[in-house]
């Protein structure tokens, strides 16, 4: 008598809700990559969605045109970093260990987010003003959690000399996506701890200066 056949695993079922919002999500991380390589201006809809397997007009039925495919890349990750540092600030127990925890968070994000930093750096002015103006607004509050930190830490300091040290710790963190040479998919390595432990070091040492 001839085996029973092996029942047929059942696929997870993706309510159409959250399959657009994983289309949505693969369509931003292509435009990542794709915008950091070929730059805004040399990148078309169709490219977009070759690189996620889909045809270019399908891609409109998730962004009605590429700059609005910029504008979700920018802000969306704009508004994770704001929330993301606002959550460290808020769970830890004092200032030096909130802006410990700010830098590591933010080295995090620039070794897996590399693309975006480069997408930032070269193409923000193709935003909309409005959309420019939401972008900025929101990195300008997260700025404004590393300078309440840091003026905790630095008391007596003005303000503007407090967000001129920020940024300056933003730049050194920032510069990852230029002077790494590191795959975003590669987790754990030593060649990537060793780059998160050094750019730690010397933000923090930058930060923490008297």
């Amino acid at each position: 008598m001839s085996e029973p056949a092996a029942a047929t695993p059942k696929t997870p079922h993706v309510g159409r809700r959250e399959a657009k919002a994983l289309r949505r999500t693969a369509l931003l991380r292509a435009a990542a990559s794709l915008f950091a390589e070929h730059g805004f201006t040399g990148v078309s809809m169709e490219d977009l969605g070759m690189a996620v397997g889909m045809s270019g007009p399908a891609v409109y039925r998730h962004f009605p045109s590429k700059q609005a495919v910029l504008a979700a890349l920018l802000i969306d990750v704009s508004q994770d970093l704001l929330d993301g540092g606002a959550a460290e600030v808020d769970r830890a127990p004092d200032s030096e260990l909130a802006l410990r925890a700010l830098v590591g968070f933010h080295v995090a994000f620039a070794l897996d987010r590399r693309d975006v930093i480069r997408v930032q750096d070269h193409d923000l002015d193709s935003l909309t003003p409005e959309d420019s103006r939401t972008v900025r607004t929101l990195q300008r509050r997260y700025v404004e959690r590393w300078v309440d930190v840091l003026s905790d830490l630095h008391p007596g300091t003005p303000t503007p000399q407090l967000r001129i040290r920020a940024h300056a710790g933003f730049g050194l963190i920032n510069s990852t996506p230029h002077s790494a040479a590191l795959r975003a998919d590669r987790e754990d390595t030593l060649e990537r701890q060793a780059v998160r432990t050094t750019l730690e070091q010397m933000a923090l040492a930058a930060l923490l200066a008297r």
